[in-house]
């Protein structure tokens, strides 16, 4: 009788025989192997299941939110059981099983395999990606509900207050801040950590994915000079918004508009040192109080013209739109990780930043055959083709084994 997560009559690894379309294609075997190796993950012994195996669970786990372990395990392997050429068969690892082997393989392939891939995905031909050879880019934070278990909530806290003024009630929450590329919605870099740790903290980590030739758009709840000054070393350019009560003196007016400023630390309030150089640029918007303040470090006005900057600020809710994606059509609606403990919610985090990345390359790469903006290709529809695909192709590899049962590649 065949054991959970084996076949019979074979003497090859189930994880040597799952090519699951496109998470294989975005992710391939070999790179996963790698990655398991990097981060010390490669089991010592032949286990009911191997570590790359699991790779692929947890991926296939956020790629079917809202499917309990043991389905998402029938999902991807699919292929195996209606596989008229072999008849070995193939028993789903039961939930005690893969929870077990979650917990071996941990949160640091996954966090690593990000770091592998992620990348801004648009070409300098890409509609909607770029402006006057700048790349647009976002930086904007969230945050994820978790299981109400004491691990999660000695991890990462609650929320301090509910909408009531209630204290300590609600989900435990894991907060998330990351990269986005504006024209893909491609999330290239990420930071996680616990709810008590701000914005700005977790945003210095991941800064250091920033590049010249990059334009990254910010709102107010990020802005601040010691933060200003690390995203401006990168060599990217910035344009962010700022409070309204904000002291930006008038150094120098320009033609268009806007003006040249200085922005000092908050500890300098006589401005006793030299501060940094920015441009501001204020505009109204129609059906709105107030006045929009925004800085940049473009300080010609002839390369960013101020009414073009107003405009192109808008671009930064392309991460809401992003974080829609992940949290409402790819994990569901009211989306609550499913991970007992801190380091199953990281992992499964990351699962969902990488998923979310492969259906955008793809959906980048048909926007580019079609010569679109990749914006006019739906998410939703997307992912419903790419859920398709990975139960039809849940099937055997192209690599030759020692079963009786030869591959077919599809």
């Amino acid at each position: 009788m065949a054991r959970a997560g084996q076949l019979k009559s074979s003497g090859e690894r189930l994880s040597d025989r799952v090519a699951v379309g496109v998470l294989t294609q975005a992710f391939p075997q070999s790179l996963v192997d790698e990655v398991l190796e990097e981060t010390g993950r490669v089991q010592q012994r032949n286990r009911l299941l191997p570590a790359r195996l699991v790779v692929y669970f947890v991926l296939g786990m956020c790629l079917f939110s809202g499917q309990g372990y043991e389905e998402v395990a029938r999902l991807l392997t699919a292929g195996l059981q209606g596989a008229r050429h072999c008849r070995a068969s193939w028993v789903v690892p039961s939930t005690a099983a893969i929870w077990k082997a979650r917990s071996r393989l941990g949160v640091a392939p996954l966090r690593q395999l990000f770091v592998r891939v992620c990348r801004p995905v648009a070409t300098a031909d890409t509609r909607g990606a770029f402006y006057r050879g700048w790349r647009l880019t976002a930086i904007d934070g969230t945050t994820f509900d978790l299981p109400d278990t004491k691990a999660n909530v000695e991890a990462f806290g609650r929320p301090p207050r509910s909408g009531r003024g209630e204290r300590n009630v609600g989900y435990p929450q894991l907060r998330l801040v990351g990269l986005v590329e504006c024209g893909t919605h491609a999330i290239f870099e990420a930071a996680a950590g616990a709810l008590r740790a701000g914005e700005q903290t977790l945003a210095r980590a991941v800064l250091v994915s920033l590049r010249p030739g990059m334009l990254l758009l910010a709102d107010r709840g990020f802005y601040g000079v010691g933060l200003w000054r690390n995203a401006a070393a990168t060599g990217a350019d910035l344009l962010w918004r700022v409070r309204k009560d904000l002291v930006l003196p008038v150094v120098e007016q320009l033609s268009d508009g806007s003006y040249l400023t200085e922005i000092f630390d908050r500890g300098d309030i006589h401005h006793t040192r030299r501060g940094v150089p920015v441009r501001a640029v204020e505009y109204t918007v129609a059906g709105h109080k107030g006045v929009y303040r925004l800085i940049t470090t473009i300080l010609d006005p002839d390369k960013a013209p101020a009414t073009e900057l107003a405009a192109l600020h808008a671009q930064r809710w392309e991460f809401e739109s992003t974080l829609d994606e992940i949290k409402t059509h790819l994990g569901g609606p009211r989306l609550v990780l499913r991970s007992q403990h801190p380091d199953g919610a990281e992992q499964e985090l990351y699962g969902f930043l990488l998923v979310h990345h492969a259906i955008r390359h793809l959906m980048h790469q048909a926007a580019q055959q079609a010569d679109q903006d990749p914006d006019r290709v739906s998410f939703t529809r997307s992912l419903r083709v790419v859920r398709r695909q990975v139960t039809d192709q849940a099937a055997f590899s192209p690599r030759q084994t020692r079963s009786r049962c030869q591959s077919h590649p599809r």
